[in-house]
């Protein structure tokens, strides 16, 4: 397994949201995240890779073993597509970039600046840096958000040749990415309400 999830309560603003999470990822596999939005699957993906501690349970993986794609496409807008990516790669420590512009369609567009990009195409760009990492789990949150149909396309492809390549994927989304992938409804994890007790409660 290059993940393995085990008993993990997760919290926002200090409040559990989910608990008793636990799930294995093997190599080669995609885990798709369920559930309806604000159930928690944004903080489970944040906790998976690191960005905040648990209240309870474990993440084991390899050390530097996670890249973690979120709503944001953490680009930086005065640098060009291509410069944005040795960046990454240089943070990284990844290999070159073409494969990265090519999988996502944007090599026409390596010198132009980000700013100048448009919210599909600063999508593909954030969503190729995932390619120049070098790390085998991608734990992806909404990845799909701002890309038409065509774009949607190329970023399967690029999943899975990255799990065909033995790297895996746990990707937050609402939308079928048009191949078999096993399923998670988070749901089933939605935490009980604690009790608190006295006067605190009126403060929650």
């Amino acid at each position: 397994m290059v993940l393995n999830v085990s008993d993990l309560t997760v919290t926002r603003g200090g409040v559990p949201v989910l608990e008793g999470v636990r799930f294995a990822l093997a190599p080669g596999e995609v885990l798709l995240l369920r559930g309806p939005n604000g159930i928690g699957k944004t903080t489970l993906l944040r906790t998976i890779a690191g960005l905040q501690k648990p209240l309870e349970g474990q993440v084991a993986c390899a050390p530097d073993a996670i890249a973690y794609g979120a709503h944001a496409d953490g680009l930086k807008t005065v640098l060009t597509v291509a410069e944005n990516l040795e960046f990454w790669a240089g943070v990284y420590g990844g290999s070159g970039i073409e494969p990265a512009l090519a999988a996502f369609d944007i090599a026409a567009l390596r010198d132009r600046p980000a700013q100048n990009l448009s919210a599909g195409q600063k999508r593909r760009l954030g969503l190729a840096r995932l390619l120049v990492t070098g790390r085998p789990v991608w734990a992806l949150d909404e990845p799909t958000v701002s890309l038409d149909t065509s774009a949607v396309q190329l970023f399967a492809d690029a999943v899975k040749a990255h799990c065909d390549g033995g790297g895996a994927a746990l990707i937050a989304t609402h939308i079928d990415l048009g191949f078999a992938a096993r399923e998670l409804d988070v749901a089933q994890f939605r935490a009980v309400p604690r009790e608190t007790g006295g006067f605190d409660e009126a403060f929650l």
